[in-house]
């Protein structure tokens, strides 16, 4: 749903009544003036940002010349699919079309020839930033429940109201808002605790899983595949939409508890935790009030990944998350960091095909692996620092 300028009053309402649980890419314009100081103050001098983006060289990254770039280039022309419509990349995407996929050499010339990276900096001046990883999980589940499969994985609700503000207000294009309509009022929708014991999802159950800890993480990965035991089928569940409110770190709550220590949160410790502590699932897993709804997709090609925020499948171990704000979708990206709990280095270009919830900042990248368990075990570590180069087209 989106609102036009002359929905101004109607939108001042809902952001009174929204803001609170609805999550945003950015602050909200005040919809009242600031009351003004009843004595003179002090100017403060604005605070110096470094420039995002510093213009660099492909002999200033490290690893460059080892990296397969044969590798990442499957997906970089599968970011052109989309790319490819905007002036700014037609030249390049036109070109690797002209590019052998198999020659090594040629496409480290075409991306030598045709891109500058450029290093990328936080707003403090600093270049380095957190890279965590995610997966595609397997669960098994069941078309109906029944036996082990008691934890259903939902599709969104027909109550659930997104509103778009860039119509008012265009800087807030990346803005959404949710929220449900009570009577004459948009409120914020229910929280994680409020829709499952409320039963407001009832009859929305798209399948039935045998684990409610591994339901909980596929939501946080964002989608998945589900074994379904009375079929013998593998379906995928896409992400279709969320409830609006923001994601709460559970390892974080464990760690402020102290439950663990932050080197025990990870995927791993948080569900042996839980198998330990069976009494407080609910308690850990409701500290999150964001939820997520599923679509189910057919899976054509086992080897492709889920669909990123571009629409266009993940590559595993070659697609990340990163904050649009910052770094352009689709835009190819030199990571280098190192692998889950380990000083071994990692890498490699990789191609900005998806976004995250948690993922914001500039030096900031969520780490595709792939699907399967191995993938899992490699993301559920994976709390590295490292540095970024966004490649640009020259064009």
């Amino acid at each position: 749903m989106s609102f036009t300028r002359t929905s101004l009053p109607a939108l001042a309402v809902i952001v009174a009544l929204c803001l609170a649980a609805c999550t945003t890419t950015r602050p909200l314009p005040s919809v009242t003036p600031p009351t003004p100081p009843t004595k003179p103050t002090t100017p403060t001098p604005p605070e110096v940002q470094a420039p995002t983006l510093q213009k660099s060289t492909f002999a200033a990254l490290p690893g460059w010349d080892k990296d397969e770039l044969r590798e990442a280039w499957p997906a970089f022309i599968t970011s052109c699919q989309t790319l490819i419509r905007r002036n700014e990349w037609k030249n390049a995407c036109t070109a690797a079309r002209q590019v052998n996929a198999n020659d090594e050499g040629a496409i480290r010339a075409f991306f030598e020839a045709n891109f500058t990276p450029f290093k990328v900096f936080n707003p403090d001046g600093s270049d380095t930033g957190l890279v965590t990883g995610y997966y595609e999980p397997l669960l098994r589940g069941s078309r109906k429940r029944g036996g082990p499969y008691q934890t259903p994985l939902y599709k969104a609700p027909d109550d659930l109201l997104t509103i778009d503000l860039s119509s008012v207000y265009p800087d807030l294009k990346n803005m959404r808002l949710r929220g449900r309509v009570v009577g004459n009022k948009v409120v914020p929708y229910f929280s994680r605790a409020e829709l499952l014991q409320s039963g407001a999802l009832n009859g929305k159950e798209l399948v039935w899983v045998d684990d409610p800890v591994e339901a909980f993480f596929l939501q946080v990965q964002g989608s998945g595949r589900v074994l379904l035991n009375d079929t013998q089928e593998t379906v995928r569940l896409a992400y279709a939409d969320q409830n609006g409110y923001p994601y709460k770190s559970i390892g974080r709550y464990l760690v402020d508890k102290g439950e663990m220590t932050l080197s025990q949160a990870s995927a791993q410790g948080i569900k042996a935790w839980v198998i330990a502590n069976p009494s407080r699932q609910n308690e850990l897993l409701n500290v999150n009030p964001s939820y997520i709804f599923f679509k189910e997709e057919k899976i054509a090609d086992p080897s492709k990944g889920p669909k990123g925020a571009m629409g266009l499948p993940l590559t595993g171990q070659r697609s990340i998350a990163v904050d649009p704000q910052h770094i352009p979708l689709g835009a190819p990206v030199f990571l280098a960091t190192t692998q889950p709990n380990s000083d071994a280095t990692l890498q490699r270009l990789v191609l900005a095909q998806d976004t995250g919830g948690a993922i914001r900042g500039a030096v900031r990248a969520d780490y595709f692996w792939g699907f399967g368990n191995e993938a899992g075990e490699k993301a559920g570590g994976m709390k590295q620092r490292g540095m970024m180069w966004v490649l640009l087209p020259n064009s």
